[in-house]
């Protein structure tokens, strides 16, 4: 994970130390209740890779505006600053659906 990251959620209270990215597979879409992907490509990629998930794959944001998160790899602090809290918002505005 980046450091910058790192770093941002331990502030907020989150260890994400042991956090590690593993490649996504049809198996891992088919345990799962629901998906959320930061991206419109990254919805329409994991329905690519398994179409019979398409009712359960949505945007993060979906009851928000419905945009794009953007990936802040190789930025400033306050870009990852921004995504975090579009994150935070998009994850609450999921609650009540959960």
């Amino acid at each position: 994970m980046d450091a910058t990251a790192l770093q941002l959620l331990a502030e907020n209270g989150i260890d994400g130390s042991m956090h590690r990215s593993r490649q996504l597979t049809p198996s891992m879409l088919h345990e799962a209740d629901l998906v959320l992907g930061m991206e419109m490509d990254h919805v329409a990629a994991m329905i690519q890779l398994a179409p019979e998930i398409r009712g359960k794959a949505y945007m993060l944001n979906k009851w928000l505006d419905g945009n794009d998160i953007p990936d802040p790899y190789r930025q400033q602090r306050i870009a990852f600053e921004h995504v975090h809290e579009m994150i935070a918002k998009g994850v609450d505005s999921w609650k009540p659906y959960l």
